[in-house]
């Protein structure tokens, strides 16, 4: 499974912006050789990249920057949306309509992923469940990376009081990783 370039941009843009340049060499020079080559250099939009090299590479943002906190993600994945959909995917956004833009979550997931796929159901004027099925790879700060850009993606749609909660995950043994959201 392979994930595009925007997500590592994303990941190293929130580096920097939190933490600083170095902290970014940092947490490259704890990476294995091949993936400090593959992120050291010029990382394009519209590149691939290997996921278990971009999950370690989230590990690596944990371990050397967070304390071991992977909450940290849930911020990581907000800074990623209003990168990306501030810039290059502003056109998905639904001003003032987020059960519009909930409903392109299979469509926003290819942007991301290329193997497996997300759904939405909506289950009331304001809320929904959203489920990624057949990602062949799967992380819990992936996840939380997920969740938070969600969240600031509603609120960039006008959603106030968003509320996502991660209610099945496989990377505690689920089939698939789904998510209850609501907002006012």
């Amino acid at each position: 499974m392979k994930v595009k370039g925007n997500i590592i941009k994303a990941r190293q843009a929130f580096v920097v912006e939190r933490f600083g340049e170095q902290a970014w060499n940092d947490v490259l020079a704890s990476l294995p050789e091949e993936d400090r080559k593959a992120f050291g250099g010029l990382i394009l939009n519209v590149s691939w990249f290997d996921l278990k090299a971009a999950m370690r590479l989230d590990e690596a943002i944990v371990r050397v920057l967070g304390g071991g906190n992977a909450r940290l993600f849930e911020e990581m994945g907000r800074t990623s949306a209003r990168e990306n959909l501030g810039g290059v995917h502003q056109n998905l956004l639904s001003p003032d309509d987020p059960q519009s833009f909930m409903k392109k979550a299979q469509v926003i997931y290819s942007f991301y992923y290329d193997v497996g796929h997300r759904t939405y159901e909506v289950t009331g004027p304001n809320q929904g469940t959203m489920t990624t099925h057949g990602a062949e790879t799967f992380s819990a700060t992936d996840c939380a990376t997920v969740i938070g850009w969600y969240k600031e993606a509603l609120a960039m749609c006008g959603a106030k009081d968003v509320r996502i909660s991660e209610v099945k995950c496989r990377a505690r043994g689920d089939t698939s990783c789904q998510y209850e959201v609501s907002w006012k």
